[in-house]
């Protein structure tokens, strides 16, 4: 169950000492700090290295001697805490809070993320959203019960703000729920990968599918969502009346009216499954890793994947070895990361600390973000003056792919055949990142084979690649994505004047103000819309909640001011989407060394943020009239 609670004395006194003795060092010297005031605690000895990887880097590169002494004193700083005594440093000022940052990760942090951290740490809580009017009829539609369905409902619930969400599934969970193949987890850690507003106790440190749908249905429960649910709806249409400043939204034969819509039907719902000849002729059991049969036995068959990306990667290690023989067939290799956690439990002395230790919880979370969120983005900046731009894109990429290629040689040593395979030929990062959880493991088995050429046809017994060579296979397995360039696909949406919202997109070039708002279609709100994805890794949670917390501002506004309708002008949205296209010609995925979804059909970067996610959280904080334009509410109305 979920952890929701705020660290209460007194302490369990033994139960600390041990529990102290699993904890994340850097962690716990903040956590010193805090309570004690005293300034050693940040510099050496004590002060961490640098992690050079993705992993947690809990002993933070200290010696034992060091580490000892740490933990002793955070035993005996948590002892006077539990016995009454208020911590030394409850709130650090700007600057304080800065040095502790940059001391916590081993590194320089920017200073715009002290006011970022400090409101996600509570030192400066945020005030959550202003209640509405009461005495006005306003009313959302929400269209999906996945990630960013939940963190809208909630915010609007805390607003007062009535609202439906219309789920197509019958339950929550998203891509969470309907993504059941053998292997899916998250790629991000599992206390990143949460909502601030809903910590839980994770039994490992990256999310396994079916905890992730059990934390998605948690929260909902938690909340009381469900009696805002209406489940086995799946949306047709929205289509706005600008007389009376509704959207109605249809579904099967039904219709909801209501002033405001909210499109939180995700990225990823869509699978991408290749028009290659013979589909249909299969004779065995052929279907996307998105559609995995419930009742599909593998055990000695021999079985094809198609595809190795990110659910490729994670179908494969969990398979090999049950079945007969697996035949992987790859486009394209992947930049692969090293991490030793992947798989690990999370124990019960960290649960133990995360749960009673004031400050741990925070400072953890803030350590994994630091990692996978920004710590990367000034490495996928193109230096115009680096000699070699086939290979990377400035000398710091090229170190990183001199660290993962010498990670693939160690895994692959001694299979020169299968190095040549996977070694990528564009710069890292070019694709999302993924995790090693067995990838290389399973591709040296005797009873996997990795197939470099393209796949010309399905026939009736297996595949043939586009070489001419057939491999037999008793089951087809297409790991080929999702179309992630057609955002709200299948739902017709018509704005003002009837103007439909996929004819002012085209075929594969979505925009919207922030990833949110497109002119034209008033009180109409994106959420994982254009420009939004974080392809260099990260949590999509925070941006979502980034993301309500500017919708709800906008709605409470227009309750509060009496506004009818807003919609962000043409002028902002040109200057969003020139920043954007000027930012991305500069950044790894416009380079022409890699094929990837990111891209439309003419080149354009139409699913990634080309921003870091302290930028992206500072743009939205605060919604601002100034790029909408506004209609008053009429007075029949108010």
């Amino acid at each position: 169950m979920p952890v929701l609670c705020t660290p209460q004395r007194p302490l369990d006194e033994a139960r600390l000492r041990t529990a102290v003795a699993s904890a994340n060092l850097p962690t716990l010297a903040m956590v010193t700090f805090h309570l004690t005031g005293d300034r050693r605690w940040l510099h050496p000895p004590y002060r961490p290295v640098r992690s050079a990887g993705l992993g947690p880097n809990d002993d933070g590169g200290l010696d034992e001697a060091v580490a000892a002494d740490l933990r002793a004193a955070a035993v005996e700083a948590l002892t006077a805490w539990s016995r009454g005594a208020e911590p030394a440093v409850p709130d650090p000022d700007p600057d304080l809070l800065r040095t502790m940052l940059s001391t916590a990760v081993g590194e320089e942090v920017p200073d715009e993320y002290e006011r970022l951290m400090r409101e996600e740490m509570g030192f400066t809580p945020d005030p959550g959203p202003r209640p509405v009017r009461h005495d006005r009829d306003f009313s959302v539609v929400i269209i999906g019960a996945g990630i960013s369905g939940i963190a809208a409902a909630v915010r609007l619930q805390r607003a007062g703000i009535p609202f439906v969400i219309l789920e197509r599934n019958d339950d929550v969970g998203g891509v969470w729920l309907t993504n059941t193949y053998p292997g899916a987890g998250v790629d991000t850690p599992s206390y990143l990968y949460s909502f601030s507003f809903f910590p839980r106790n994770w039994s490992t440190h990256f999310g396994k599918r079916d905890e992730m749908a059990a934390y998605l249905a948690e929260a909902a429960d938690h909340f009381g969502l469900r009696r805002h649910i209406e489940f086995g709806v799946s949306v047709d249409s929205a289509t706005w009346d600008d007389d009376d400043q509704h959207w109605t939204v249809t579904a099967g034969g039904r219709s909801w009216r209501a002033p405001a819509v909210i499109s939180a039907v995700g990225l990823f719902n869509t699978p991408k499954v290749p028009n290659l000849p013979g589909l249909d002729e299969f004779e065995g059991p052929i279907f996307h890793t998105a559609d995995w049969p419930d009742d599909i036995d593998l055990t000695g068959k021999r079985v094809a994947v198609v595809g190795t990306g990110a659910s490729a990667m994670q179908v494969v290690p969990a398979v090999a070895g049950r079945t007969g023989h697996l035949t992987v067939f790859q486009r394209s290799p992947q930049w692969i990361a090293p991490n030793a956690e992947y798989f690990a439990p999370v124990g019960d002395d960290v649960h133990w600390l995360m749960s009673h230790v004031p400050y741990y919880h925070d400072w953890y979370r803030f350590r994994l973000a630091w990692v996978f969120n920004d710590r990367v983005h000034p490495s996928l900046q193109v230096d115009p003056d680096w000699p070699h731009p086939e290979r990377a894109l400035n000398a710091v990429n090229d170190g990183h792919r001199r660290f993962f290629t010498r990670y693939i040689e160690q895994q692959l040593d001694g299979r020169p055949d299968l190095i040549e395979k996977c070694l990528p030929d564009y710069p890292p990062f070019g694709k999302r990142m993924l995790l090693d959880n067995g990838w290389y493991a399973a591709l040296r088995r005797d009873d996997v084979d990795l197939v470099t050429a393209g796949v010309a046809r399905i026939t009736a017994t297996g595949v043939t690649s586009d070489t001419g060579e057939e491999y037999d296979a008793d089951v087809v397995v297409l790991s080929t994505g999702f179309d992630a360039q057609h955002f709200l696909p299948g739902i017709d949406v018509r704005g003002r004047d009837g103007t439909a919202l996929h004819d002012v997109w085209g075929e594969d070039d979505a925009v919207a103000h922030l990833g949110i708002s497109v002119p034209g279609f008033p009180n109409l709100f994106l959420m994982y819309g254009p420009n939004t994805n974080a392809g260099a890794g990260g949590s999509f949670i925070f941006v979502a909640e980034a993301q309500t917390r500017y919708i709800v501002d906008l709605i409470t506004t227009m309750t509060e001011d009496g506004i009818g309708a807003v919609e962000v002008t043409p002028e902002a949205l040109d200057r969003w989407v020139t920043d954007v296209d000027r930012r991305h010609a500069r950044m790894v995925w416009s380079h022409p060394g890699m094929t990837t979804y990111y891209r439309n059909s003419r080149g354009r970067v139409v699913t990634n943020s080309p921003y870091r996610v302290v930028d992206y959280w500072s743009m939205t904080r605060d919604a601002d009239l100034a790029d909408h334009r506004t209609t008053p509410v009429p007075a029949r109305a108010v």
